[in-house]
């Protein structure tokens, strides 16, 4: 399996998605990819080096060198079908105007996450939705309480207001969520209204999970993932927690989980 993504410039998304569907086709290949005029996001799944095949053929697309990949394995076929969908985002915030090609925060790696959240004067945001943080967060985190990632401007914007109002001039801001994809959006959005020192985890938790031993790992609980795997744990390993299939969120072993859909 593969989860990647990547901000570039498409001027006509509509004419690649019957060349990536047909070479999805070619290769065997299940799962899901967005595309639209700021780049491409998705999982999908082969067998064999046809993932590695695709994410070549893939990388060899405009602007694509540099594609962000995150590799993992499953035990059993874990998409049905493949699906190339346009899209207006590709992570959807809801915001014009905000290029995370261009504006997105510095890039801090998984081996220095630790040190920059032990600055004082660092306020750590998971930009994640309410279901994800409730399994699992960095130590600290300030979670925002929202149900989709279009919630997350408001909050941000609100919260930069707070600062002004109290006299305060924007703090250094750490953003981190499952994979990146989301800390490039929000990071260009915090800069685009002002906030100058703004920071996101490279590979975002997923990342820092494989690489940083347990025993330094600031990180508590599960992390959330969009798969069959539900959530894992340091190293990547899968945890117990299942899936609720009235709400789609993740619940205990035991079943211990709050149903928004009330079951």
């Amino acid at each position: 399996m593969a989860a990647l993504y990547h901000f570039t410039r498409f001027d006509d998304p509509a004419a690649l998605r019957g060349p990536v569907m047909e070479q999805c086709r070619a290769l065997d290949i299940c799962g899901t990819l967005l595309l639209a005029a700021e780049g491409l996001n998705g999982t999908v799944a082969g067998m064999g080096d046809a993932v590695e095949r695709l994410v070549s053929w893939l990388r060899a697309l405009p602007g694509c060198a540099e594609m962000d990949i995150k590799y993992s394995t499953a035990s059993e076929r874990p998409f049905g079908r493949m699906k190339v969908k346009l899209k207006r985002e590709i992570v959807t915030m809801g915001v014009e105007g905000v290029d995370p090609a261009r504006d997105a925060g510095l890039y801090v790696e998984p081996c220095d996450w630790n040190a920059l959240l032990a600055r004082p004067d660092v306020v750590l945001i998971d930009t994640r939705n309410d279901y994800e943080v409730a399994i699992g967060s960095f130590a600290g985190a300030i979670n925002p309480d929202i149900r989709t990632f279009r919630q997350f401007p408001g909050w941000f914007a609100e919260q930069k207001a707070q600062w002004e109002r109290e006299g305060r001039a924007p703090p250094a801001v750490a953003m981190f969520c499952t994979g990146g994809i989301r800390c490039e959006k929000s990071t260009a959005f915090a800069r685009s209204i002002g906030c100058e020192e703004v920071y996101h985890l490279k590979g975002g938790i997923l990342k820092y999970l494989e690489e940083v031993p347990a025993e330094r790992s600031l990180w508590q609980g599960n992390c959330f993932v969009f798969d069959e795997r539900v959530s894992v744990g340091h190293g990547l390993a899968p945890t117990q927690d299942r899936m609720c299939r009235a709400c789609g969120h993740a619940r205990g072993p035991d079943g211990e989980h709050v149903c928004p859909a009330g079951e």
